[in-house]
């Protein structure tokens, strides 16, 4: 009733004057000061301390989101967790000098610390750890390309200001936080267009406003004693009327209908299943097409396009192509536990999509799938299938009937009292999904892919009945037209043979660019101009990038105080490579030359005093950079 958190609690009991200075932030704070060497000093106005805090702070919310089954993402809540942990990072990056990965070791203070409180810290380590370290490892790269592009920028400036569409560019691109762009620019004596960044968030806003702006009618109530009745577990079809209905017209989608029924067959999009789709067929034979159903406020909303002709009588509804979407979600099931049967019991659902395409399903696992692993897992899916497995609906029951059943609930999905058991055979789940009533009209099963999505993990996607038959199909088909062009029937073999003979040719292509290289520094050791206090040489060439890096090591090796820029054009694309011999690198610096002359093709680059390289967008600039290099 007082307000007073956990935290303050603590502060109180304990005598202390901050959160931060309980036993609740004290394991955390001297776990940041091991890791970073900083001296956490509980100054309110210092740099250093506020990111510690920040930090710790921080890796508790993201931690305990996680846990409880909120992964970072893009959009929703996830992007919220997502911006959390960057904030925390970008502290770590700014105050603490941390460019590589440190704030997923503070999980194993975190789970020690409060795991007999909060198990799922301990059972969601691996997990919490890796997406942690993943984000971090992303978010890192991110600021490392947006300091490469603001050092662009400033280097490419004629006055000490970087305009607010250029900063906007790296915030809304490159994800490069705006407060730490006008950080470093006021410690490189520039300044940023405040006012014209501001302009420019302003000018998305309105375009995301205007892409999002929806108009939605009132609903037209046609008849109030009729309850929503969902019949779609038992039947396809049925007579229904419509309820209410209102009109709701996007930029995005145009103009649609919602339509609610007194009883529907008609499945909501839920559960990772896509809403159903069909047909409304009034007694003169006029059609209405239902092109997706989803679910508001506990309310079944069918759309549609139009409104049918005589929207008070009785229709006729039919569900169409149901048996895909059914034939996939049946499928998942059947996976999920074949995926726990080979790789483990670690293995949890994450996700997942089903449609009357395809089925997709994220799972928890910290590593690539191998292709004996893959193999088993169909082998095994598809054994079920072909055992004709009944279903067994449990439409109704407790979730302590469930538990006790041994049900797999999914990670972070919130149930109600009662529940829906979906099991075949020793496959048992809680889900509200429709499903076929036998394994056998999955037909086949078929693996076409698995991949990593985030941290710990993975994702498979897979097919199922006639999209099953198509895809080898076309694989026969492919197969077919590769022995014809071949010219033979074993393709294995043949394709060894022009592998081989395809490394042969690249040794043979190499040896000819060393040859050349050789050959061309024979050439330009005679071309140096003596410049006083260095040698200067400055080359035009076609010459690939790896070919002229060996070219330009080579000569800063055989020719003492030498400057080396060449300039090339090789696939059409300006690029500039700097080298600078060892004895004179206390004078010369490669990369800063090279940004220098980079202006020049409208690009950027960098390196060490020794060796540096650039490319850019303007072949033409290779004119002017070189004359400009010459004047070194």
């Amino acid at each position: 009733d007082t307000g007073m958190g956990f935290e303050r609690l603590c502060m109180a009991l304990q005598g202390k004057s901050s959160n931060y200075d309980t036993d609740v932030f004290t394991p955390l704070i001297e776990k940041v000061e091991e890791l970073s060497g900083k001296k956490y000093t509980g100054k309110l106005d210092d740099e250093k301390d506020i990111a510690i805090r920040v930090i710790v702070d921080h890796i508790r919310a993201v931690s305990f989101a996680i846990a409880d089954g909120q992964l970072p993402s893009n959009g929703g809540a996830g992007y919220v967790i997502r911006r959390i942990l960057r904030r925390a990072i970008r502290y770590a990056f700014t105050f603490l000098g941390q460019k590589e990965p440190f704030i997923y070791k503070l999980v194993a203070t975190l789970a020690q610390q409060m795991g007999g409180a909060f198990p799922e810290l301990d059972k969601q380590y691996e997990l919490i750890k890796n997406v942690i370290k993943e984000e971090e490892n992303s978010f890192l790269r991110t600021l490392e390309q947006g300091l490469l592009m603001l050092d662009t920028m400033m280097n490419n400036a004629t006055e000490k200001v970087i305009s607010g569409s250029k900063a906007f560019e790296l915030y809304d691109t490159y994800g490069f936080p705006i407060d730490l762009t006008a950080l470093i620019l006021t410690e490189k004596g520039f300044t940023l267009d405040e006012k014209g960044f501001e302009e420019e968030l302003q000018k998305q806003k309105e375009r995301s406003r205007a892409a999002a702006q929806m108009k939605t009618d009132d609903w037209v109530v046609l008849r109030e004693d009729d309850e929503e009745e969902f019949i779609g577990y038992d039947t396809l079809e049925g007579i229904v009327r419509v309820t209410k209905y209102r009109k709701v017209e996007s930029q995005k989608d145009g103009t649609l209908y919602h339509l609610v029924f007194n009883v529907t067959p008609f499945y909501p999009e839920g559960g990772g299943q896509v809403g159903d789709k069909g047909l409304l067929v009034s007694a003169n034979g006029d059609v209405t097409y239902i092109i997706d159903t989803k679910k508001e406020n506990n309310l079944i909303i069918h759309l549609s396009e139009t409104l049918p002709m005589n929207i008070d009588e009785p229709l006729k509804a039919e569900v169409k192509g149901r048996i895909l979407a059914e034939a996939n979600h049946s499928a998942t099931h059947l996976l999920h536990q074949a995926l726990r049967e080979v790789l483990g019991t670690h293995v949890e659902q994450r996700g997942s999509r089903v449609d009357t395409q395809s089925l997709r399903f994220d799972f928890s696992h910290f590593q690539k799938m191998t292709d004996e692993e893959i193999c088993e897992v169909e082998k095994r899916v598809n054994d079920r299938i072909h055992q004709k497995i009944a279903l067994q609906e449990h439409r109704n029951i407790t979730m302590q009937q469930a538990m006790d059943a041994g049900a797999m609930a999914l990670f972070g999905e919130k149930y109600g009292d009662r529940v829906r058991m979906i099991q075949f055979g020793e496959s048992k789940e809680l889900c509200g999904g429709t499903h076929v009533k036998n394994t056998s009209d999955i037909w086949y099963f078929k693996i076409v892919s698995e991949g990593a999505v985030a941290a710990g993990i993975r994702r498979v996607e897979a097919i199922t009945r006639d999209r099953v038959r198509q895809y080898f199909s076309d694989l026969e088909e492919q197969a077919d037209k590769l022995s014809e062009l071949l010219k033979s029937k074993d393709l294995v073999k043949q394709v060894e043979k022009l592998l081989e003979e395809n490394n042969a040719l690249k040794a043979e292509i190499e040896a000819l660019k060393k040859e050349k290289a050789k050959g061309e520094i024979q050439n330009w050791k005679n071309d140096f101009l003596d410049k006083g206090d260095k040698k200067l040489l400055v080359k035009r060439t076609s010459l690939d990038a790896g070919t002229v890096k060996d070219i330009v090591f080579q000569l800063k090796k055989e020719v003492p105080q030498s400057v080396v820029v060449i300039l090339s054009d090789a696939g059409e694309k300006p690029m500039l490579t700097v080298g600078v011999s060892a004895d004179i690198e206390d004078k010369y610096h490669a990369g800063n030359i090279v940004k220098d002359l980079a202006k020049e093709i409208q690009g950027g680059g960098g390196g060490n005093p020794g060796f540096a390289t650039a490319g850019g967008k303007n072949l033409d600039g290779l004119a002017n950079a070189e004359k400009k290099a010459l004047e070194l």
